[in-house]
């Protein structure tokens, strides 16, 4: 999953002033072809979100074990280390989550997760912040939506309720079509999928939703109608459009992220989530989960954990990194590698 196709909302010159190579070389999707993670490596596996990202991340960590993630989706199953019996490869967050706590460090050692810790999830696992994003929705550029929904409006669309756009009046004061609203959401077990309904208030999903599609690609032709309407990550948005860091079906293709409660999601011109959506209820911080045992466990693993992960380790103070974290799309946290649990 790396570098792609020009985004199509802007032009080639600003592109060419705007993309910034922060990274310190090419990162690959998976481990390298034809390399298998050691037993010792830490390995980890869950969000689509913040796949690229890690994918990057384990190119530029220089520490050992090595650092090594799979991503969301692929050939499956997969044997993520040396002596590892084989498993489905984790789509989503909740997966991911799901794959620590059936495995032991001999296979996966860490989830990628766009969601905070839930109830449902292990006791004792360990929700590790590291960055922050943040959820709105996207359309089709040139489609029938408009540039603002409110939660409200969210909130019937996604329960088939609201089903024509003249059911709607945007703030601008956009007058809808007769059209048919198309609502989409990512897979169950999607991390984007579930802080997009838990902060939009969306407790009713119609059967009038597809719930079928990977998130945060805008590639899926089911998503490239005047009429649909899907959650998208600001921050994964923002690495696609502004980094280019995405291929294959990791493009934002005709999709153009849009305001919710009016609050504008990205500042074009520091291409960053913009200070406002950031400290709205739909900014959201992404962790990294370990198995408590694993982490106070005092030994040679936990102390490779703790080195990438801990608040004094390589993810949360090392330049490369947070330069990695920015050129991805994500915002720095200033707590990070702060714990958090179910």
């Amino acid at each position: 999953m790396r570098k792609t196709t020009v985004a199509k909302l802007v032009s080639a010159a600003a592109l060419t002033a705007s993309v910034v190579s922060l990274a310190a070389g090419p990162a690959l999707a998976d481990p390298p072809s034809g390399t298998t993670p050691a037993a010792t490596d830490i390995v980890g596996v869950g969000s689509d979100t913040v796949q690229a990202l890690f994918n990057q991340l384990s190119t530029d960590y220089t520490g050992t074990p090595k650092l090594y993630s799979w991503d969301a989706t692929g050939t499956s199953p997969i044997t993520t280390k040396t002596g590892a019996t084989s498993i489905t490869r984790p789509n989503g967050s909740g997966a991911g989550i799901t794959a620590l706590g059936s495995t032991t460090s001999s296979t996966v050692d860490f989830a990628r997760s766009s969601r905070g810790p839930q109830t449902g999830d292990p006791t004792t696992d360990d929700f590790i912040a590291y960055a922050k994003d943040a959820v709105s929705w996207a359309a089709k550029s040139g489609g029938d939506a408009p540039a603002n929904l409110t939660k409200a409006d969210l909130q019937g669309i996604y329960a088939c309720t609201i089903t024509k756009w003249n059911q709607i009046t945007d703030i601008s004061g956009f007058t809808g079509s007769a059209n048919t609203i198309q609502p989409f959401l990512p897979q169950s077990g999607s991390g984007t999928r579930s802080f997009f309904l838990s902060s939009t208030g969306i407790t009713t999903i119609g059967s009038c939703v597809n719930q079928t599609v990977e998130e945060n690609e805008g590639s899926n032709t089911l998503l490239q109608t005047n009429d649909s309407v899907v959650p998208y990550s600001v921050g994964h948005y923002i690495g696609q459009v502004y980094f280019s860091h995405g291929s294959g079906t990791d493009v934002q293709g005709p999709l153009t992220v849009r305001n919710l409660d009016g609050i504008v999601p990205i500042d074009t011109t520091n291409k960053t989530i913009s200070s406002a959506y950031a400290v709205s209820a739909y900014s959201r911080n992404l962790y990294n989960v370990v198995r408590a045992g694993d982490w106070n466990a005092g030994d040679s693993h936990a102390t490779a954990l703790k080195a990438i992960f801990s608040s004094t380790g390589w993810i949360c103070k090392n330049a490369t990194a947070q330069a990695d974290l920015k050129s991805y799309g994500f915002l720095p946290l200033a707590l990070c590698g702060v714990i958090s649990h179910t």
